[in-house]
Parts: C-alpha cells; sequence; structure tokens
C-alpha cells in the first residue's frame, strides 16, 4: 500500500504562484513514476506533469509546458509541483497519483497508468 497526501493547494490571483506538495508513505520504490493531474467540474481528470522517481526525468501537459516544475525530494519520499503564471483555466482539484509499475511515458497521461491516488486538494485562479 502507498498512501499519498497533497497539500499546498488555496486560492491565488491569475499571474500568481503556489507549490503543491505530495507526500508518500508505506510501500515506496526507487523505479516508480509519480504524477499530478486535475479535474476541474464537469471536466475530465487531465494529466499536468509525471516524474520518474530515479533520475528525476519530467514530463508535462501541453497546458502547463513552461509555467509548472515538477520535482522530487527522495530523502523525504515528496514529490512538489511548483506553478507559476497561473491562469483561472488552472483551476481544479489537484491529485498526486504513484505509477509503480511503469509502462513508457506513452502512458503516463492515462489515469489508467496510476495505481494510488491521494484525495487532491483544491487550486482556485481568481481573474
Amino acid at each position: 500500500q502507498v498512501q499519498l497526501v497533497e497539500s499546498g493547494g488555496g486560492l491565488v490571483q491569475a499571474g500568481g504562484s503556489l507549490r503543491l506538495s505530495c507526500a508518500a508513505s508505506g510501500r515506496t520504490f526507487s523505479s516508480y513514476v509519480m504524477g499530478w493531474f486535475r479535474q476541474a467540474p464537469g471536466k475530465e481528470r487531465e494529466f499536468v506533469a509525471a516524474i520518474r522517481w530515479s533520475g528525476g526525468r519530467t514530463y508535462y501537459g501541453d497546458s502547463v509546458k513552461g509555467r509548472f516544475t515538477i520535482s522530487r525530494d527522495n530523502a523525504k519520499n515528496t514529490v512538489y509541483l511548483q506553478m507559476n503564471s497561473l491562469k483561472p483555466e488552472d483551476t481544479g482539484v489537484y491529485y498526486c497519483a504513484a505509477d509503480l509499475n511503469y509502462s513508457g511515458s506513452y502512458y503516463l497521461a492515462s489515469i489508467k497508468e496510476y495505481d494510488y491516488w491521494g484525495q487532491g486538494t483544491q487550486v482556485t485562479v481568481s481573474s
């Protein structure tokens, strides 16, 4: 079992920044991938970013490239999502997820690739 707890969400004005954290506990392996997704009301869950725990290779959704940065702290078993230049369309519940059986970068944008999910943290960007 893997437990994921997100934090850092909140209300911010357009153009502002937030940093989300995802603390992982329980069964942990250096070979797996951590991802961030978001879901706006009435919309499907959308891939935001992912990072390979070992090596740190990163992947981003097209809508956040150049604005968001995913990183990890292996010693703390924590993954971060630094969000800059926020826009109202970034509003949603942000979820952290763990992929324990990495199938390849092609699959990272699919929610089916991930085995464990956090409870989510709300991010609201006002215009």
